[in-house]
């Protein structure tokens, strides 16, 4: 998903009572299941709701609605009347973007609620949302809304005499729909929207059904700083329902989405179907991480553990495929193995936490017959490789060797707490280590640990990524983000991500 695990700005958080998380408890359980149309909560169309699950004991939190494509209908009309007739596209930038900063304040100002909430409800540790979630998602917002006021079209030079001017605006393109994912839900709605609304188009939000819960409190902030009704509208539900229903919607202009590669593909088939609306996706990802002789070998591998324990391992960018120069093959395996003993495991709402469950019962079945599948075809597993005993959605932290590149482990994305580590030879050129690399259908992010900036330099050219983190980043959330290959469609972030939420009208004035 984004540089989140690079990111390490933003004031710590202080630390929440037991009383606290029960209090929340207790208004989740209470808090009757609604979508957000037009402005007004109200009852989806069909009565029907889906459960929400704490994944570190497998309880329910919360009961949502589950909308549908009738709901989708309803609200993609209000987007559209908020967008033809209400005041969103024709206020003033300045305006926008006041309401903007307004939406960051309210949230910064509950930042201990959302902190708990999206570990309550995604299972993340604190420390990864107060520290990465939390201040870039508030970063979107004020970066957006200080973009709101510089959206600009172009005049090109003319010659003194020349009669008549040419130029072209940038324009909203109308009504976005915004389907986040369920491993960063509170900081993909934020990255989304902000964009949008900066460019001043109105929304449809369709948040994952496994973590909707900070996306309906995002809602009800939009609401109460007077974003005009219409303009956000977020509908709960099945992927396979109301997902598609927008995916297919022809009254829709745009879609924006973060998820799997297979979801992906089926929205941009639903997308040129329908209306040929226009799409950006940021989908899968399987990331090298290359390390050569010459790194310092305590903190690359203090790094890839991070990531690979930032939100359990479900994370699009995380460096799963480590290759390492043989010479400091086994130092780099034995400062990973100590690496991996210090993680904390635990629920994500305990402060000591430094890795919490997966998301589901599903999704760690899945990364176990995976590796399962590796082990059995010959693949060796130094560590880990099974569910963690006891309530919850665990998983042992995993660091598996002897992994051929056609094996399971090495070419799909396990999205669980798993790295494969290979060494290469000494003596490997960088095309040879490039390739090694480029053997995935994704591409979003690599990964290079060296000293050497001949050796930096010349691989960087060579990676068929959307990003490259060279000796741990410096993590700049402004940067435009995605993938080539399969890994996705176009560029999140910034003013390169804000043009996808612009249409572009050419004007050819003759006087």
């Amino acid at each position: 998903m984004t540089q989140a695990a690079n990111e390490t700005a933003g004031a710590a958080t202080p630390a929440h009572s037991s009383e606290t998380l029960d209090a929340l408890r207790r208004t989740l359980s209470q808090q009757p299941p609604a979508v957000l149309i037009d402005g007004a909560w109200r009852a989806c169309v069909s009565g029907r709701t889906l459960e929400v699950d704490d994944p570190a004991s497998a309880s329910r939190i919360a009961t949502i609605a589950a909308g549908d494509g009738h709901d989708i209908d309803l609200a993609v009309a209000a987007a559209r009347r908020a967008f033809r007739d209400g005041p969103w596209p024709r206020l003033p930038a300045s305006k926008r973007a006041a309401l903007l900063f307004a939406l960051a304040d309210a949230i910064e100002a509950r930042q201990k609620e959302f902190a708990l909430l999206e570990s309550l409800d995604a299972g993340h540790s604190l420390a990864s949302i107060r520290k990465g979630d939390l201040p870039l998602g508030l970063r979107s917002l004020r970066d957006y809304a200080g973009w709101a006021t510089k959206i600009a079209g172009e005049v090109p030079m003319r010659s003194a005499d020349q009669s008549g001017m040419d130029y072209f605006l940038r324009e909203p393109i109308g009504v976005v729909a915004i389907v986040t994912p369920w491993n960063a839900p509170f900081l993909m709605v934020l990255q989304k929207l902000a964009a949008a609304l900066a460019a001043g188009c109105t929304t449809v939000i369709k948040p994952a059904e496994l973590a909707p819960l900070s996306a309906l409190r995002i809602g009800e902030l939009c609401r109460q700083v007077g974003i005009p009704a219409g303009v956000v509208n977020i509908v709960t539900g099945e992927g396979a329902s109301a997902g598609q229903a927008l995916a297919k919607h022809p009254d829709v202009n745009l879609i924006s989405f973060t998820g799997s590669t297979e979801v992906g593909q089926s929205i941009m088939v639903a997308a040129a179907r329908s209306n040929l609306k226009r799409v950006v996706l940021e989908l899968g990802g399987k990331s090298p991480v290359v390390v050569f002789a010459d790194a310092d070998l305590d903190k690359a591998a203090q790094a890839i553990v991070a990531e690979i324990a930032f939100k359990s391992g479900q994370y699009c960018a995380a460096g799963s495929r480590v290759f390492v120069q043989h010479s400091i093959h086994g130092a780099l395996l034995e400062r990973m193995h100590a690496a991996m003993d210090r993680l904390r495991i635990g629920a994500g709402y305990d402060e000591a936490t430094d890795m919490g469950p997966m998301i589901s019962q599903r999704q760690r079945q899945r990364a176990e017959a995976i590796i399962q599948h590796s082990l059995a075809a010959g693949a060796r597993a130094l560590r880990g490789g099974r569910a963690r005993p006891g309530p919850g959605y665990f998983f042992e932290p995993t660091l598996l060797t002897e992994a051929s590149a056609d094996m399971r482990v090495a070419r799909e994305e396990i999205f669980a707490p798993a790295i494969v580590v290979t060494p290469f030879a000494d003596d490997a050129s960088l095309a040879a280590v490039a390739a090694l690399a480029n053997d995935s259908r994704y591409g979003l992010s690599a990964k290079l640990w060296a000293r050497d900036l001949g050796i930096v330099h010349g691989l960087i050219g060579r990676l068929e990524t959307g990003q490259v983190i060279v000796n741990g980043g410096g993590g700049e959330a402004t940067l435009p983000f995605g993938g080539v290959k399969q890994s996705g469609y176009g560029r999140e972030n910034g003013h390169i991500g804000l043009s996808a939420f612009t249409e572009i009208k050419a004007v050819r004035l003759g006087y």
